[in-house]
């Protein structure tokens, strides 16, 4: 029951994110590909080169994500739960 709030807090955003919100499909593939491109590599020489790849795996995730026509979660829905103003104006066209 002490539980309840944190359990149920997906529910106070809109509904459009709630089915994509308690889904662990896209973190897991992320992960995945995270663990097969640095299976390729084996051994790292330094704890930089594994950064940078985990950062340029992120970041090609991060392009393709923002891309892909049905996108997990837009700006423009997004917007309205930041309190960033940046996020906020990006989302308005024209702004």
């Amino acid at each position: 029951d002490d539980a309840e709030p944190d359990v149920l807090a997906y529910m106070t955003f809109p509904k459009e994110h709630r089915a994509k919100l308690h889904s662990t499909n896209p973190i897991e593939r992320l992960n995945g590909e995270i663990k097969r491109r640095t299976e390729v590599v084996g051994i790292f020489p330094n704890e930089g080169a594994i950064t940078r790849l985990i950062g340029a795996i992120l970041m090609e995730q991060s392009d393709e994500w923002a891309v892909q026509r049905a996108r997990y979660m837009t700006l423009e829905t997004m917007a309205p739960l930041s309190d960033n103003p940046i996020v906020m104006l990006s989302a308005v066209p024209g702004a």
